[in-house]
């Protein structure tokens, strides 16, 4: 089975991390993505989707250091859904992406745009080399264990 969630959007707002006494942290920020698309009058209509984003422990701290409100980022995760209770004993749900891979789309100064080119050849004869820390992906070894799957590929 599959449960993989990617979006390229803009952050809603900066990144916000807790800190767990065991060592853990969790940092979570909402990411818009946006669809256009003509309306029965023709006229050109944007749709925007708000999605709440969760990254743990060294993902959750890279974040924080490298997000801020408006940057543009590619996000791979998995798709989750929660059930609590509020102060007044009501049940309530939230739907969540967990995220495994966060990939700044941002320009850097000084530099080229480091996106999705970013590990393909550039149009100068050297190959195109990825800048330390412009993907962050969480390990195997960080990842949650229900993140083990027996996917035959």
């Amino acid at each position: 089975m599959i449960n993989k969630v990617t979006l390229i959007g803009n952050l809603g707002r900066d990144p916000e991390i807790k800190h767990f006494e065991g060592g853990s942290s969790v940092a979570k920020f909402s990411l818009a993505t946006n669809e256009n698309y003509r309306d029965k009058n023709g006229e050109w209509k944007t749709e925007t989707e708000w999605h709440d984003i969760v990254a743990w422990r060294h993902l959750a701290e890279r974040a924080v250091k490298d997000l801020h409100k408006g940057s543009m980022v590619y996000i791979e995760g998995k798709l989750t859904h929660r059930k609590w209770q509020d102060k007044d004993g009501q049940d309530r749900y939230s739907t969540e992406i967990v995220a495994n891979v966060l990939r700044s789309l941002e320009k850097r100064e000084g530099g080229p745009n480091r996106g999705f080119g970013e590990n393909f050849p550039s149009s100068e004869s050297a190959p195109a080399h990825r800048a330390e820390g412009d993907s962050y992906q969480q390990s195997s070894k960080d990842a949650p264990a229900s993140d083990n799957d027996d996917l035959p590929f």
